[in-house]
């Protein structure tokens, strides 16, 4: 009988910048990842000889990924073409009808134009919300992505006990696709398809997600309509009762801050989107202040355009500190945080939240010989106030590789993704002017 024995790959980042995240200490040092884990932090090499490849890092940051906390990555068809509109009209007269000539497929080509753009911005995961999610699945396993879906009652998951069993049958594994419950929003759907997903929710004691208090319009609505604030409605309705969170989240009162730091809920602000679509400007630093989890994500590509984490920490800290009359509001350490560990939480991801042995290889590497990162008198701060993409050399998820000095290493032709996706966007174009 053949034995095959597969050894765990390993590869030593040496001479680097260690910034672990858990606090706003660098250490000069070198990591070891085993496989899919972190297996040696320190200052000296560490005694594991049989290593498959050593980066030599050259005094380079290495840290955390950043975490999207909030994304569509599917839309990618629809950039540009969405451009200048309110929310309501971008949603229900732009949107929509061309979301509705989508076709088997469609999805999981589209997704990967997305991938590729977190890869360059340093994004090691996603909180992923959009049609067919099994087919956003299958690209992010393909590519190499590490993704957390939002799922929903729906065509795919027509009952209670579908949305349980993907839950289960998806959490179970340790892999790059986890799964969570939600809705899109309060306006979007029924009563009775939110007591669905709250049932499959209080069956499994999981948390539930929605987009939430993004306009001031959206708000007025619900409160004439339901007498409460949407905050208030879904707490109504059991949906917070295990936790969860909120995307945008722009207009709370102090009643909805407080359900939220109630039920342990986080708050996942989307600058770039909310500007671009004149929605509002979350209060952030309120809601630090509250002690509510505060993560950051871009939305997807027909809202904002662009899923650059640098920009979206820039456009939040600048809307805070113009907001408060305050250039010591959200100081760039928290920032970072909320790019990183906080996304995480929120994302529900423990396990590759910082530098530390044990945790997932989802790891950046920052060049610190840009002119924009010289010279390095504070380099967190150098990160948050003066970092953009240009400085990302190299991303790995769960161990491997996936980008690194501008090439992207993954077993397809980047050019074929283009060209399908363009094919896409075309299609649909040509369906609605015939429509």
């Amino acid at each position: 009988m053949l034995i095959i024995i597969i050894k765990d790959m390993k590869i030593l980042f040496k001479n680097a910048r260690i910034l672990k995240m858990t606090d706003e200490n660098i250490l000069i040092g070198n990591l070891l990842v085993k496989d899919d884990r972190i297996a040696y932090i320190g200052k000296e090499l560490p005694n594991d000889k049989d290593v498959d490849e050593v980066i030599e890092c050259n005094g380079n940051i290495i840290m955390p990924g950043f975490k999207n906390a909030h994304t569509h990555s599917a839309m990618s068809f629809l950039r540009s073409k969405t451009d200048d509109h309110t929310l309501q009209d971008w949603l229900f007269n732009v949107v929509l009808p061309r979301e509705a000539l989508l076709q088997p497929g469609d999805v999981y080509e589209m997704a990967k134009i997305s991938y590729l753009e977190y890869l360059t911005s340093g994004i090691t995961a996603c909180f992923d919300q959009y049609y067919s999610p099994l087919e956003s699945a299958k690209a992010a396993e393909e590519m190499g992505m590490r993704i957390v879906l939002l799922g929903t009652y729906n065509k795919e998951f027509d009952s209670v006990q579908k949305l349980v069993d993907f839950y289960r049958s998806t959490n179970d594994k340790d892999g790059l696709v986890r799964y969570c419950l939600g809705v899109h929003a309060e306006y979007t759907l029924s009563e009775g398809e939110l007591e669905k997903v709250v049932e499959a929710c209080h069956i499994l004691k999981a948390p539930f997600y929605t987009h939430i208090a993004e306009t001031e319009k959206e708000v007025k609505e619900c409160i004439a309509k339901r007498g409460m604030t949407p905050v208030a409605y879904f707490e109504k309705m059991g949906a917070f009762d295990y936790g969860g969170g909120g995307y945008h989240c722009c207009w709370f009162n102090d009643d909805d801050i407080e359900i939220f730091k109630r039920h342990n809920c986080s708050i996942v602000t989307c600058p770039g989107s909310n500007t671009k679509l004149a929605s509002g400007i979350a209060p952030i630093c309120k809601y630090l202040q509250k002690g509510l989890n505060v993560a950051i994500g871009t939305d997807g590509p027909a809202s904002n355009n662009s899923l650059d984490m640098f920009k979206e920490m820039t456009l939040t800290y600048a809307l805070q500190k113009v907001t408060l009359k305050d250039p010591t509001a959200l100081p760039a350490f928290e920032l970072l945080k909320m790019a990183t560990v906080n996304g995480a939480k929120a994302m529900g991801l423990t396990d590759a939240d910082v530098l530390e042995v044990g945790k997932k290889a989802d790891i950046i590497e920052l060049d610190l010989s840009r002119p924009n990162m010289q010279p390095l008198n504070n380099i967190v701060n150098n990160i948050v106030y003066s970092g953009s993409k240009e400085n990302v050399i190299l991303t790995m998820i769960n161990g491997k590789i996936l980008y690194r000095n501008g090439k992207f290493m993954i077993n397809e032709n980047i050019n074929d993704i283009y060209d399908k996706c363009a094919k896409i966007g075309e299609r649909i174009e040509k369906g609605l002017l015939e429509k």
